[in-house]
């Protein structure tokens, strides 16, 4: 039996070719904004925290008790300094999402035409872009409930006393956790990958073209677990690579910025304005320039694995083939002349 996965990786690495080179500075560019936005170049979590404490202790009934210290009392003003910013962080990231969802639809649409236009797709799938966010939304939010669920089901019985009952169900609350985390991942991967173009082709929103996808995923789920291993040992490939040359370009720029900011070290000792100027501008290019490097860097990469993923699609069910030109430019051979 022909497995697309493996045979469809040498296409999608010609067809990245092809779209991307001879590179054109303004191609490379949109894609990357698109690339910001539904693919990425890479993640962190900014918002994750560890705290620690340790309790006072008394070594004897000589020593003084120890006293709890006044927590500050949040009053009304407080109180609503903290919720505009909690507001304004969920309008942050429900706009990211929204704007990530239609640019899913830029990206397919940009391979589709081999020609990359933001306003022009915007224009014409931001309303399919809105049913996707409407999906992914709720997908998150029964993610993150069944998690909330799991974890308020075992730490229960340990805040009520029951330390051995809370134990035996943290030991089954972990697969479970794992189990929800995989499930909602291979909804939002294979929504992405496979029913974002089947809406695109036909049209629908994101239930209809799950059905429509839901024959071809049954049929040829060979096929698509193949995908699916290929798909994890291709992007950790991926990440490395970027990482690589990520290192290197971190080097060859960080280099010359490094001696910029010594010079604004020395400046110090004769102008406290000037020396911290000159090592802010050079932090502030820094981190800027690796930035857009990060982001031109993964222009390729999400580009390849979007087009493997396509070809894979096309090849499972020729009904949904967004990408025909390339696969018959690809696959037909050439006349001779």
């Amino acid at each position: 039996m022909t497995l697309y996965a493996l045979d469809d990786i040498e296409d999608a690495i010609d067809a990245t070719r092809a779209f991307l080179w001879p590179f054109q500075r303004g191609r490379w560019l949109r894609l990357a904004v698109v690339v910001f936005f539904a693919g990425g170049a890479g993640g962190f979590n900014p918002f994750q925290f560890t705290g620690s404490g340790t309790p006072s202790t008394s070594d004897g009934p000589t020593s003084p008790p120890s006293t709890a210290p006044d927590l500050p009392s949040l009053g009304g003003p407080e109180i609503a300094i903290i919720a505009t910013i909690a507001v304004v962080l969920l309008l942050l990231f429900l706009g990211f999402l929204f704007v990530g969802s239609v640019m899913e639809f830029v990206f397919v649409r940009s391979l589709r035409e081999e020609e990359v236009t933001l306003r022009g797709y915007w224009r014409d799938h931001w309303r399919q872009g809105a049913r996707l966010f409407g999906f992914r939304l709720v997908l998150t939010l029964l993610t993150l409930g069944l998690v909330v669920g799991v974890l308020a089901a075992v730490f229960a019985p340990l805040v009520l006393g029951g330390n051995v009952a809370a134990l035996g169900l943290l030991v089954v609350a972990i697969p479970v956790l794992i189990l929800v985390a995989l499930v909602g991942g291979l909804l939002n991967g294979f929504t992405t990958m496979f029913v974002v173009p089947v809406m695109l082709l036909e049209e629908r929103g994101v239930i209809a073209s799950w059905r429509r996808f839901w024959s071809t995923l049954r049929g040829q789920w060979k096929q698509y677990l193949a995908y699916l291993f290929m798909s994890i040992v291709l992007n950790l490939a991926g990440g490395i690579l970027t990482g690589l040359v990520l290192l290197v370009a971190a080097l060859v720029v960080g280099i010359p910025l490094a001696l910029l900011g010594l010079g604004g070290g020395a400046l110090l000792s004769v102008s406290h304005l000037a020396g911290w100027t000159v090592i802010g501008v050079a932090v502030a290019a820094f981190v800027v320039a690796m930035f857009v490097l990060a982001l031109l860097v993964a222009v390729p990469v999400q580009t390849f694995l979007r087009y493997y993923a396509l070809l894979v699609l096309g090849d499972t069910n020729e009904t949904f083939d967004a990408i025909p030109e390339r696969r018959r430019a690809l696959r037909e051979p050439e006349p001779e002349g």
